[in-house]
């Protein structure tokens, strides 16, 4: 059977990142970065695409897996009649260069694995010179890129493959070690042996998480999720990479698939708050940085995403040799909605610069000239058409959530000049934030509804319209806002999760076929919390819990009709979005005095 995405696990070294099957096939790896070309791209193609496989020679053989507490230490555990065999999968951090060590462990009788190895560079597309030195080592070499196998296990060539068979008895540990290096450079050895680079890389997960805050009964799904967004954070930046993944479809067989390797600026609040609420402070200031740097330059030629150093050119392109995962058309890098107009940005950028701000991640007012210059190009745009949160690629409307979030970015300001004391227009922007709220009220609120759409003249509903109480442009409790929740699970809900939008009735330039997204359904949990309905939030969540797979890792969405998950994965404003839910549910057992505003912004 073709494997889903809920079979995969992620093991990363916070410059890149692999998934590895159920079976114990590594079939997507992108080296060096996040966003470099796949080396094993089995996971949108075939095996002859590339991959690593380490597994059971037995097809009869039970596999269970799990990490090792608090760390990215995958272990799968293969059981045979034979005996019981565990192959700990994991990349070295703080080491030179980048590698994946696998090692498999003997714990009862003797095992018979087999192993396969396929490098195919460039997404699939070459195949590369391999060749053993003297010391035992294979080297696989085209173009710029080199990979280094190392093992005691003799893999002999299979046509374009390498593969082997070996035994594994109890207390023996085998070795395998595959390293990346330019072409034009040697490979950095292991400063340590496989061993100790274990130890080592797992005392660095423990003592980075043990110190984050808990959150009540779901502290354990909570650390899985900050351990999962840690991993997505590269690290020589500061950026988070939305997923590792490029096209994992949002619907079985459909054109909804996305590069997702690149930074994207709305996510910049949830992110903050979500490392905030963990204590990850040192990550929210170098993601604060992070931001900053990449939004230098003209005001009207910020992006929504960029690079993972901050590059601005994300060309799409589309790989046609790829078959795609379950035939899924087409399979594209890069990312063509960089070059979209989405007018939300620059209210997730200043708010983001607010809470950090406010949450003492900062005291100077450096970034402040950035901010009145971006109010500045906003005032003269913030009434146009764009393409809105969901990067839609038909014509550009008014979309109420870019409006309101432009709200948010004056609101910020007018803040930021109350509560520290900056200096700037503040008459001029409170008049200019009023104008904008008289604005939305009037256009985009829909009486005969009761609830607010999804654009200036639109009747069709919208699940981002669950952050307008959640970033504080209306109260909870305001009528317009309890209409639209109500409307939007009336109306927006598939089998107790929420959709975006219906995509058969919505014009986005796309064919129809769209799967409730999950962090719309954190949101609605979100507002059940502001409304008091706590235990309502608590089973959404609880529902929500239960689409994780068995390591505790969520992709974009969920489809209903296969129940599996869809799109890239895991994906981080799932994760994000499932943490604060979680410390907004713990939290809302405290007496109202000890809470701090609403969960997102206030």
């Amino acid at each position: 059977m073709s494997p889903r995405i809920e079979d995969y696990a992620l093991i990363g070294d916070c410059t890149t990142a692999a998934l590895v099957s159920r079976d114990g096939s590594i079939d997507w790896l992108c080296w060096p970065r996040f966003d470099s070309g796949a080396c094993f791209a089995h996971l949108l193609g075939t095996p002859d695409n590339g991959r690593w496989l380490i597994g059971a020679a037995d097809p009869d053989a039970k596999l269970t897996r799990a990490y090792r507490d608090r760390t990215l230490t995958l272990e799968t555990r293969i059981e045979t009649s034979d005996g019981i065999a565990i192959v700990q999968d994991f990349m070295p951090v703080k080491m030179d260069g980048s590698h994946i060590v696998r090692l498999v462990r003997g714990v009862r009788g003797t095992v018979r694995l087999k192993t396969e190895l396929i490098i195919r560079f460039d997404y699939g597309a070459v195949v590369p010179w391999i060749r053993r030195r003297d010391d035992g080592s294979l080297h696989a070499v085209a173009g710029p890129d080199r990979m280094v196998l190392r093992t005691p296990v003799n893999l002999q060539p299979r046509g374009r493959t390498h593969a082997g068979e070996f035994l594994v008895s109890e207390g023996e540990t085998i070795d395998f070690t595959l390293s990346y290096a330019r072409s034009y450079q040697e490979p950095p050895p292991l400063a340590i042996d496989p061993l100790t680079a274990l130890e080592e890389t797992e005392r660095t997960w423990r003592g980075w998480s043990q110190n984050l805050e808990h959150a009540g009964p779901w502290t354990n799904i909570v650390m899985r999720s900050l351990i999962t967004l840690r991993a997505l954070i590269f690290q020589p930046s500061g950026a988070m990479v939305a997923a590792p993944t490029t096209s994992l479809p949002e619907y079985p067989g459909g054109n909804r698939n996305w590069d997702y390797r690149f930074c994207w600026l709305r996510d910049a609040t949830f992110t903050l708050i979500a490392l905030m609420s963990a204590g990850c402070e040192d990550e929210a200031k170098r993601w604060r940085t992070w931001l900053l740097r990449a939004v230098g330059g003209e005001p009207g030629l910020v992006q929504i995403l960029y690079g993972l150093r901050g590059e601005r050119r994300v060309t799409e392109l589309t790989l046609p040799w790829l078959a795609g995962f379950g035939g899924a058309q087409p399979v594209r890098i890069g990312n063509a909605a960089a070059d979209q107009q989405q007018l939300d940005i620059d209210g997730e950028v200043l708010d983001v610069l607010y809470q950090s701000r406010k949450r003492g991640l900062v005291e100077d007012g450096n970034d402040w000239m950035v901010q009145h210059e971006l109010l500045k190009h906003l005032e003269m745009v913030w009434d146009q058409p764009d393409q809105g949160i969901w990067e839609v690629r038909s014509g550009p409307q008014h979309f109420t959530y870019s409006k309101v979030m432009t709200w948010v970015a004056f609101d910020r300001a007018v803040k930021s000049i109350e509560q520290f004391g900056l200096e700037g227009p503040l008459d001029h922007w409170r008049a200019l934030r009023q104008r904008i709220h008289d604005d939305v009220c009037a256009k985009a609120y829909d009486a005969e509804l009761g609830s607010f759409t999804q654009s200036y003249g639109s009747r069709d509903l919208d699940a981002s319209l669950l952050l307008i109480a959640l970033v504080g442009f209306l109260p909870p409790d305001d009528k317009r806002v309890v209409g639209t929740v109500e409307a939007i699970e009336r109306d927006l809900m598939q089998d107790g999760f929420v959709l975006r939008y219906r995509s058969e009735i919505v014009s986005d330039g796309l064919p129809p076929g769209d799967s409730p997204f999950l962090a719309c359904s954190f949101w609605l949990a979100d507002n059940f919390v502001l409304l008091g309905r706590r235990q309502d939030a608590i089973a959404l969540f609880e529902r929500l819990l239960s689409v994780c797979n068995d390591l505790g890792l969520l992709a974009e969405e969920y489809d209903v009709e296969t129940q599996s998950l869809a799109g890239n994965f895991p994906q981080a404003f799932s994760h994000i979005a499932l943490i604060n839910t979680a410390y907004n549910i713990a939290r809302s057992e405290k007496p109202a005095e000890q809470r701090s505003g609403n969960p997102i912004c206030d």
